[in-house]
């Protein structure tokens, strides 16, 4: 096993995480397999985990306060990714931090450095291919850190997404849950050829009734007749790598895999410009959770979605927490903006309207699409679109109960000028004004 320290990103472009891959895999060199616990608080190679017929790699982080019997969560990067890169620009090791959870990141070799989703290999439990190396993973970690085996999660973006769709399928008895971020379902990808892309599939033309969609998912595993995992899909309306069509033919699967109406139980906008739709019940760990991003393009993933999904594995509601946090509705926000042509000025007032004394604060937020923060004050502001997190400045940091703390920032606009929304303080909801 080997090390690399954490070096987290402001952001998850894609491009960007591309150039950074190369130089991540030079700096983690490889070592020979150990069978004890890795070192905790930075990434870790491990090496001969088990069954790996595809060649894949396992990096693993541990949090410091890793907890007994941990959750654990398969972070699954993108074409032209790397586990590396997954763990650099994405906050998934900081929540893991939070919570005590561990987080596996596999790691393609193959030259295209994405998952194959299309091979009748991958498309079958213990078929060959990256679903048995990723399974591998879990096994060793399981046995190493005595994970509890009812709390296992998969998620990941683009072609982790599409895997995501693929280890829920293969292995419904392991994952409780997944989320996956602009993805397509089970076996839209699936090829004869070789070939490991699917123009009609991406293009958003291979269409099925829920039915269909869900034998496909069954036919992964013959006979299976217990729980399935919960499913969350993310997808932006203007994806033009995977194209939109692809989330509904999602729903369609995943509904019908799940035994649930394709009739939402209820759908609400939690941030301006998303749509979230919620079948078979109406909480936060509904059957199947869909969140359609309008205007928004194949990179929809952003600072702060991990914590979305977090609420919908149900991992954010307990664990170890560094800072003192407010409950939900302990804390207040106040928001106004003065916009020109294609710029505005915002103020955010942040007030503790609980009985503890905040110390060293995280304000999460969504702007509405087309804004982009250009400068702040008062805060730290990451990224610059998208979920926003406004992290304290040294001079602000501890809010005592009934205190106020104000920021804001300039920002360019397309047209839409209104004020962000979904406010959280240090993960707890605020009620805003």
């Amino acid at each position: 096993m080997s090390t690399t320290s954490r070096r987290p990103l402001s952001s998850v472009l894609p491009t960007l995480l591309a150039l950074l891959a190369a130089a991540l895999f030079a700096a983690v060199p490889t070592a020979s397999a150990r069978t004890e616990a890795v070192p905790t608080a930075t990434l870790t190679e491990v090496t001969g985990f088990g069954a790996n017929p595809s060649n894949l790699q396992m990096y693993l982080y541990v949090p410091d306060n890793v907890t007994a019997h941990p959750a654990v969560v398969v972070a699954v990067h993108y074409c032209t990714g790397s586990g590396p890169a997954m763990y650099n620009g994405t906050e998934w090791a900081q929540l893991a931090d939070t919570y005590g959870f561990v987080v596996i990141y596999p790691s393609v070799t193959r030259s295209s450095k994405c998952f194959d989703v299309s091979s009748p290999q991958a498309l079958k439990r213990g078929g060959g291919s990256d679903p048995v190396g990723i399974k591998s993973m879990i096994d060793w970690t399981v046995n190493t850190y005595s994970a509890d085996t009812g709390r296992i999660y998969a998620t990941g973006i683009s072609s982790g997404a599409m895997m995501t769709n693929v280890l829920l399928g293969d292995y419904p008895d392991v994952f409780a849950a997944g989320a996956a971020f602009s993805g397509v379902p089970f076996g839209c990808f699936a090829t004869t050829d070789g070939s490991e892309w699917n123009s009609a599939c991406s293009g958003g033309t291979v269409t099925h009734t829920p039915q269909q969609w869900g034998d496909l998912v069954r036919a992964a595993y013959p006979g299976y007749t217990g729980t399935r995992p919960r499913m969350q899909v993310w997808h932006g309306t203007e994806d033009d790598v995977l194209r939109y069509p692809n989330f509904g033919e999602e729903i369609k699967q995943w509904t019908n895999v799940l035994g649930v109406g394709q009739t939402p139980a209820a759908t609400d906008s939690p941030v301006s410009g998303w749509t979230r739709t919620r079948y078979g019940a109406t909480g936060d760990r509904a059957p199947v959770e869909a969140i359609s991003l309008q205007g928004v393009g194949h990179n929809l993933y952003s600072w702060g979605m991990a914590d979305r999904a977090l609420t919908f594995f149900g991992l954010n509601t307990g664990g170890p927490a560094p800072e003192p946090q407010p409950q939900p509705g302990a804390c207040k926000v106040t928001a106004t903006t003065n916009a020109w042509n294609t710029g505005l000025t915002a103020s955010v007032t942040v007030t503790n309207t609980g009985t503890t004394t905040v110390t060293g604060w995280k304000l999460a937020f969504t702007l509405p699409a087309g804004q982009t923060i250009t400068n702040g004050w008062g805060a730290t502001y990451t990224p610059s679109s998208g979920a926003v997190t406004a992290t304290n400045a040294t001079y602000n940091g501890t809010l005592a109960p009934n205190a106020s703390v104000s920021i804001g920032y300039q920002a360019n606009h397309s047209g839409n000028s209104a004020v962000p929304g979904g406010f959280t303080l240090n993960g707890a909801t605020c009620t805003s004004s």
